[in-house]
C-alpha cells in the first residue's frame, strides 16, 4: 500500500457509524467487493454505502459530491450517486466521509454488456447530457480532480518521463507521435461538466445495458476531453464509432481524448507492475487505432 494511503477495517468504520448516526447502529456493514482506490467502500444495511477517502488528496471530493450530486441528478438521463451525510473526522480516521444511497447493478465488463455499441451512445447521452448541465461556480479542475478537464500539457513531463523509461517496451516513436498530436489543439469553448473518471469501474450494468454512473470525486468544470478516453479502453471498431458519433466532438477534442488514454496508460505500465499487461493492451490498441493510425 502507498506510504500516503491509510489502512482502514470495519471496526473502525462500525464506531463512526455509531457514534455519529446512531439511526443505523442495527444496520450491517460490509465491505464491497471491489473495495475502491480513492475511496474505500462499505455497504450499509440494504440501500445505503459509505465512502471514506483513502488518503488526504483524496479527502475533498466528498464535500465536493455532497455539494454537486444532488443539483446534477435530476438534469441526467441515468442515476448518479445521491448523498445524504457527511461523516466528520473521528477515532483514528482524519477526513470527511460520507454515506449515499446504495445504487443497484454490476460493474461493466465485456462479458455483463450485451450489445457494445448500443452501450457506448447510452454512455455518450449521459455524457453529453452532464456537459449541458449548467457549469457556472462549478468547481474547475485542478488538484481536487487530479486536473481531469485541464489542458494535456500538465501531464506532458510525466507522460515523456514514462515513454523514456518504458524504452524498448513500446514502440516509442508511435507513442511520442500521438501523445505530440494530441498536446496540438486546445478547447476554446466554455467550461462544461466532466466525469473525470469514466472507467468500466464506474459504470453499472443491469440487463445487459448501462443503469447507472458512480464516483464523481474527479468530477469538474473544463475540456470534456478526459472523458473520451474510454474509447480506447473499453471500446473497439465500431462500438467505438458509435461513441464518437453520439458525443458529436471535433477532431482535436478526440485526438485529446486519445491523450488522455494514453498518458494514464503509460504511467500505468511504467510504474504498476500489477496492472502492467492490461495497460500494455491499451497502449497497442491506442497506437494501431489512434486517429493517426
Amino acid at each position: 500500500m502507498p506510504a500516503d494511503r491509510i489502512d482502514i477495517d470495519v471496526s473502525l468504520v462500525r464506531r463512526l457509524v455509531d457514534g455519529q448516526f446512531p439511526q443505523w447502529t442495527a444496520l450491517s456493514i460490509e465491505p464491497c467487493d471491489p473495495m475502491g482506490w480513492d475511496n474505500y467502500t462499505y455497504r450499509l444495511g440494504d440501500d445505503m454505502k459509505i465512502r471514506m477517502p483513502s488518503a488526504a488528496r483524496y479527502a475533498a471530493q466528498t464535500e465536493k459530491e455532497h455539494r454537486w450530486l444532488p443539483k446534477l441528478a435530476p438534469r441526467l438521463p441515468l442515476p448518479i450517486p445521491a448523498p445524504l451525510v457527511i461523516g466528520e473526522p473521528a477515532d483514528r480516521y482524519p477526513w470527511p466521509w460520507s454515506i449515499s444511497r446504495w445504487i443497484e447493478g454490476d460493474t461493466a465488463t465485456l462479458a455483463n454488456i450485451d450489445d457494445l455499441s448500443q452501450f457506448a451512445t447510452d454512455l455518450a447521452q449521459f455524457l453529453v447530457a452532464l456537459q449541458q448541465i449548467d457549469s457556472t461556480d462549478g468547481p474547475p479542475a485542478g488538484t481536487h480532480n487530479f486536473f481531469r478537464g485541464e489542458p494535456l500539457t500538465v501531464y506532458d513531463a510525466q507522460t515523456k518521463q514514462a515513454i523514456d523509461a518504458l524504452g524498448d517496451r513500446i514502440d516509442v516513436d508511435a507513442a511520442s507521435a500521438v501523445w505530440e498530436a494530441a498536446l496540438k489543439s486546445t478547447w476554446t469553448g466554455p467550461p462544461v461538466w466532466v466525469h473525470g473518471d469514466v472507467s468500466p469501474g464506474n459504470l453499472l450494468v443491469i440487463d445487459g445495458r448501462l443503469s447507472a454512473v458512480i464516483d464523481f470525486g474527479s468530477s469538474g468544470v473544463g475540456d470534456p476531453a478526459c472523458d473520451l478516453a474510454i474509447a480506447w479502453t473499453l471500446f473497439a471498431a465500431d462500438s467505438r464509432e458509435a461513441f464518437r458519433a453520439a458525443m458529436g466532438v471535433d477532431d482535436g477534442t478526440w485526438m485529446r481524448g486519445c491523450g488522455w488514454a494514453l498518458w494514464k496508460a503509460l504511467i500505468t505500465l511504467a510504474g504498476d507492475p500489477v496492472e502492467a499487461n492490461g495497460a500494455f493492451d491499451i497502449i497497442t490498441g491506442i497506437l494501431t487505432h489512434s486517429p493517426l493510425s
